[in-house]
């Protein structure tokens, strides 16, 4: 679709708004307006800028020289001639704060233009929205040139060096689609010929720290083929390579995932597993043989409320085996444990053996301050980044490649980190 397509399809979606419109000629005098003034604010604050910067020069100082223009998008408009004032020589050895050199786009229009697509707008969505701000269509290239310079900060933020080594970590992954090459080609319409892309299905794999203050932030996440144990180790060797110290790391949180408890053995010399706790009580759910079900009496059946017996065995079942897990010490939660087997045993066999299974490691946060042992029986700390994230990629469908899937991840992470007034990734 050409630009000029865009931009009247555009216009009519602006027509058929609800809102009231003001007199066009009234509305460009506001914007026109509106944008001259921050012309000028933006021009003074260069200019002084630029004086500020002479001011402290060190050695001969350059003479000013005239202004170059440049158009620059704003919050407010798109000024089409900005003066931005420039030196005799030395305009290559300075560093503007306000404006760094070929930036097309003021921080504030890329804060924003950021912000809505993490809350979940496509390029074409972006396109629209700035459309009434600019009173232009951007192509959906120069719209991703913004995505470009989020990726700069991840490429950066993951190779941050570590400060210090959190002693738990809690890892886990999350599936996307994702588009790559393919090895056939096709004839557009208009005849050219173009490589044809084909969906696979790809994991973000994330660690995340927890401190002995309870703090917690992401330290690391990246694209893996598959949740094994060769993908973990690589995820491992970056973090190595960035300063974690392998010997320094206690606890390592996760589900079921496959080759964690190797990677662990390989990589980790002092560090426990925990199996997460959630995923250990859900996973009885899909042994349960529902014998011995109490029937319901008729005037029973008719409360609306009411769980059904089969409902209400997974209920009573999935309680008490959580309530083993809020004993204060690991001898009350044995205890606990021998009870719910008395209980349960001749009931749901195949549900307590399959409970039962590799229970030991889901115990191995009692070694731990009881302060922490809520977030650290559970991968909910993750799984609740991964909740956003998923809410946001749903709607976005296969990414187009590797680097948007990340930067939307990014995104995510930051914007909830920051909710929460949390620090963001690593600990410098």
């Amino acid at each position: 679709m050409t630009i000029a397509i865009r931009k009247e399809q555009i216009i009519r979606i602006k027509k058929a708004s609800f809102q009231s419109e003001l007199n066009e000629a009234l509305e460009k005098r506001i914007r026109d307006r509106v944008v001259a003034t921050v012309k000028t604010i933006i021009e003074a604050a260069l200019v002084e800028e630029l004086e500020a910067d002479l001011a402290e020069w060190s050695g001969p100082k350059p003479r000013r020289s005239g202004y170059f223009s440049r158009i620059l998008d704003t919050l407010y408009g798109r000024i089409l001639e900005l003066f931005v004032p420039k030196l005799r020589w030395g305009n290559k050895e300075r560093e503007w704060k306000i404006l760094k050199r070929y930036q097309r786009a003021l921080t504030s229009l890329l804060d924003w233009l950021c912000y809505l697509y993490v809350m979940g707008l496509s390029l074409r969505d972006l396109q629209e929205a700035l459309y009434f701000v600019l009173d232009d269509v951007l192509s959906r290239t120069a719209i991703n040139r913004i995505t470009l310079q989020v990726q700069e900060k991840i490429e950066a933020q993951c190779k941050t060096p570590i400060g210090g080594t959190p002693p738990i970590l809690i890892l886990d992954g999350v599936w996307v689609e994702i588009q790559y090459a393919s090895e056939q080609f096709k004839i557009d319409r208009a005849g050219h010929k173009r490589q044809c892309r084909q969906v696979e299905d790809r994991v973000i794999l994330a660690a995340m720290a927890v401190w002995p203050d309870g703090s917690y932030h992401l330290l690391h996440f990246e694209v893996a083929i598959d949740e094994n144990e060769a993908t973990w180790t690589t995820l491992f060797n970056h973090l190595i390579e960035r300063g974690l110290d392998p010997t320094a790391v206690q606890l390592i949180v996760s589900d079921g995932s496959n080759g964690v408890p190797a990677v662990i053995k390989k990589l980790l010399p002092n560090a426990q597993q925990q199996r997460c706790i959630t995923h250990k009580v859900r996973n009885m759910k899909r042994y349960l043989t529902y014998q011995q079900l109490p029937e319901s009496a008729p005037e029973e059946e008719s409360v609306v409320d009411k769980p059904t017996p089969k409902k209400q065995r997974w209920l009573d079942i999935k309680s008490d085996a959580y309530a083993i897990y809020d004993a204060e010490t690991y001898d009350q939660a044995q205890q606990l444990l021998e009870a719910f087997t008395i209980k349960w045993q001749s009931i749901e066999p195949k549900a307590v053996h399959a409970f039962k299974w590799g229970i030991k490691r889901t115990f191995s946060y009692y070694g731990f301050d009881p302060e922490l042992h809520p977030h650290i029986r559970t991968t909910n700390l993750i799984e609740r980044l991964f909740r956003e994230f998923r809410a946001k990629a749903d709607e976005i469908g296969a990414f187009p490649n590797e680097a948007s899937c990340l930067t939307l991840f990014f995104l995510v992470v930051r914007r909830e980190h920051a909710k929460h007034n949390r620090p963001f990734l690593a600990k410098t």
